[in-house]
């Protein structure tokens, strides 16, 4: 079609990404209760992950990931800023968000 965009102007949908991904610095407050990574003990520094499936994960900087099932996607949507990067690895990912 003669009105959409080239293909080096269009952006990859939610469906072709396994995930998305921000750093979350400050303490993960869920339901009145400070998150915890139950392999190291950290509370700040979180990166989270929103996967193509809606669930939600969390990494510490120590590198434990732990599925977080009281957050969503749609939790991820209303806390995320709008998306400004795309990785071709998880590693490149982790890299640009400092981890």
């Amino acid at each position: 079609m003669p009105d959409l965009l080239p293909p080096d102007l269009r952006v990859l949908s939610r469906q072709e990404v396994d995930g998305l991904m921000m750093r979350w610095q400050q303490p993960l407050v869920i339901d009145g209760e400070v998150r915890t990574c139950p392999g190291c003990g950290a509370y700040r520094d979180w990166i989270v992950f929103c996967m193509r499936d809606g669930s939600v994960w969390l990494r510490c900087r120590a590198g434990h990931e732990t599925n977080e099932p009281r957050l969503d996607a749609a939790w991820h949507n209303r806390n995320s800023g709008p998306v400004d990067h795309w990785h071709p690895s998880l590693e490149d990912g982790l890299r640009h968000l400092g981890h």
